[in-house]
């Protein structure tokens, strides 16, 4: 009987995929032989000598100590791509946040109550306070091609985006779902130099990490839109706040804002939302479950 604690709650469609003759699931056990996580912290935890593996139900791994695994023999497995429909479903509203001033509309329109008959006609006379671009015929730079940057830069093909990639690693595998529509940057600068919307979807890594500085964000062109749905370290909060303020980036779209960020005007702040479908639970439980 293998005894499974698991540290966050997981979908129970991955669960049953663990047959209770064999398995034992619990939130407390004193010597499990693996963990199921989802964003639980580990990184300070005392993991167990009896550990053999860890299941990440999620894409990234920043909340497990792997190097610690690694020198104990734990296996560390993720489920990337499980999640990758909720995630790039909600970089496609970011999209449309960033360009229509959809968000303050919404705010203005609802200050109006109160207003009784007057609200449609002030409703009229303000909403041209809320114009933005349309996405179609824009350039869309995708910065790391893997499961969802693959999906982000198709689905925007068929929105009428004009669509450039930038992945110097990417997989057989993403390169063959790729659509032959989207362009393939000559670099990371001229992706940046060409692009009225520019979407993260790289892992952090020390390598990675601020990659979108004061020196990368000089070379955007002016105005342009900035997602981060991948990691909040991509992107040195300093350089951004700078950039907003005098206009070289005109929004920034995140699913991982902190204090600063959300103090600044021009910021979509998404309270790490990406993942959060239940469809996306259901997928990541059952890639988990079968890896251990």
């Amino acid at each position: 009987m293998f005894k499974i604690q698991t540290l966050n709650k997981i979908a129970a469609v991955g669960l049953d995929l663990l047959p209770r003759d064999n398995f034992e699931i619990a939130s407390e056990f004193n010597a499990p032989d693996a963990i199921l996580v989802r964003s639980a912290n580990m990184l300070d935890m005392q993991i167990p000598a009896s550990v053999k593996a860890i299941a990440r139900a999620g894409a990234g791994v920043n909340n497990i100590p792997v190097n610690v695994c690694s020198e104990k023999g734990i296996v560390v497995f993720n489920t990337p791509g499980a999640n990758a429909n909720g995630v790039k479903e909600l970089v496609l509203a970011g999209l449309l946040l960033s360009s229509r001033r959809i968000i303050p509309g919404i705010m203005w329109a609802k200050s109006l109550v109160g207003k009784g008959d007057e609200v449609p006609k002030i409703i009229e006379k303000g909403k041209s306070d809320f114009t933005g671009p349309e996405i179609k015929g824009k350039r869309l730079g995708v910065i790391g091609l893997g499961a969802i940057g693959v999906m982000v830069a198709n689905d925007a093909v068929e929105l009428g985006m004009q669509v450039t990639g930038y992945d110097p690693f990417i997989s057989v595998e993403a390169a063959w779902g790729l659509s032959r529509n989207v362009r393939r940057a000559r670099g990371l600068e001229s992706l940046l130099a060409e692009s009225d919307y520019i979407t993260l979807h790289v892992p952090l890594s020390d390598k990675t990490k601020g990659m979108i500085n004061r020196e990368r964000m000089a070379i955007m062109k002016k105005g342009a839109r900035l997602l981060n749905f991948a990691r909040g370290g991509l992107v040195n909060n300093e350089d951004l706040r700078d950039a907003l303020a005098d206009g070289t980036v005109s929004a920034y779209v995140t699913d991982f804002p902190d204090e600063d960020l959300l103090k600044l005007d021009n910021v979509i702040a998404f309270p790490h939302l990406g993942a959060s479908t239940p469809e996306a639970e259901d997928n990541c439980a059952v890639m988990a479950a079968n890896q251990l």
